[in-house]
């Protein structure tokens, strides 16, 4: 057994993940870790764990919260957050994916006006998409879901489990909340653009674009298959893409009163975080709880 962040857990194999009993959380959160490659062995690149919350209290009936990281993050450093939203009755997945080299580092100054979209929706799904990154179907975003939840299935039949796949095993996205974080948030939105979720979330992400036109990826203005009401936001009012990042919730057709902006000051560590400090910070910090909480709302 590992202390994590305060949370008690096991590794997640055979054995049984046990609840939470650290002082000041939930008494009855359950944490399961699962790497990717134990789900699916085709699976072989970015195998950090996925983290799954769940209540022992909650309802089988909750909705998914599906949580993707930003560049170079992993599932283990957002427990914070994750904890926040299953206490809201979600059952709460923190996903890996393949989250290198990120879309703005590659697209910006490619020619192609769909170099973004067509990135993101190969990274997603693993289609025949043609893109400038090469990941495969097994490697994908909606794989890496389905294969998780069929697993956490097996493993825990009478959690329920499979009601958040269809009938074909796909992931069950009338039942699903997506969000993320960074490149995560814009893997999310780009996923409530093409599929009708229950619900999107989105931290300080997305800002596509393209450096040679200054305008912003053509796949943000298109029609959205999750209506308006669904989509919820924030960002931080100083990190350094704030003004793109505002750009594109507007294009992405936001409802104003969705979308939450931050502005707290960072502590002297977090302050040392990189040249764009603020940016992670929205997931990170304790105190933005309260904003967490109205961004996700409560699972119906």
């Amino acid at each position: 057994m590992v202390a994590l962040a305060g949370l008690l857990w096991v590794q997640y194999g055979n054995a049984r993940a046990g609840p939470s009993n650290a002082e000041g959380l939930p008494q009855d959160q359950v944490i399961y870790v699962v790497k990717p490659s134990d789900t699916d062995p085709e699976i072989r690149h970015f195998d950090e764990p996925n983290y799954v919350v769940i209540k022992r209290s909650g309802s089988a009936q909750a909705q998914l919260a599906v949580f993707m990281p930003g560049t170079g993050g992993r599932p283990a450093k957002t427990m914070q957050l994750l904890t926040v939203v299953a206490d809201q009755g979600y059952r709460v997945i923190g996903l890996e994916y393949n989250d290198f080299p990120a879309v703005v580092e590659v697209c910006p100054r490619n020619p192609s006006p769909d170099c973004s979209g067509n990135f993101r929706r190969k990274r997603i799904f693993g289609d025949a998409t043609p893109s400038i990154v090469d990941t495969t179907r097994a490697e994908s975003i909606v794989n890496r879901l389905a294969k998780l939840l069929e697993y956490l299935d097996r493993q825990h039949p009478e959690e329920g489990w499979r009601t958040y796949l269809s009938a074909d095993g796909a992931p069950e996205w009338s039942r699903i909340v997506v969000s993320g974080l960074s490149q995560g948030a814009g893997m999310a939105a780009y996923i409530a653009k093409h599929l009708s979720v229950a619900r999107v979330v989105l931290f300080s992400s997305p800002w596509d674009y393209s450096a040679s036109s200054h305008r912003l990826a053509p796949w943000l203005v298109e029609p959205s298959a999750t209506p308006p009401d669904r989509w919820f936001a924030e960002y931080h009012r100083r990190e350094r893409t704030a003004a793109w990042i505002a750009q594109a919730y507007s294009a992405l057709q936001i409802p104003a009163d969705n979308i939450q902006v931050f502005d707290r000051d960072l502590s002297g560590a977090e302050g040392s975080r990189g040249d764009n400090p603020f940016h992670a910070s929205t997931i990170h910090v304790p105190a933005y709880a309260p904003q967490w909480r109205v961004l996700f709302g409560a699972s119906p």
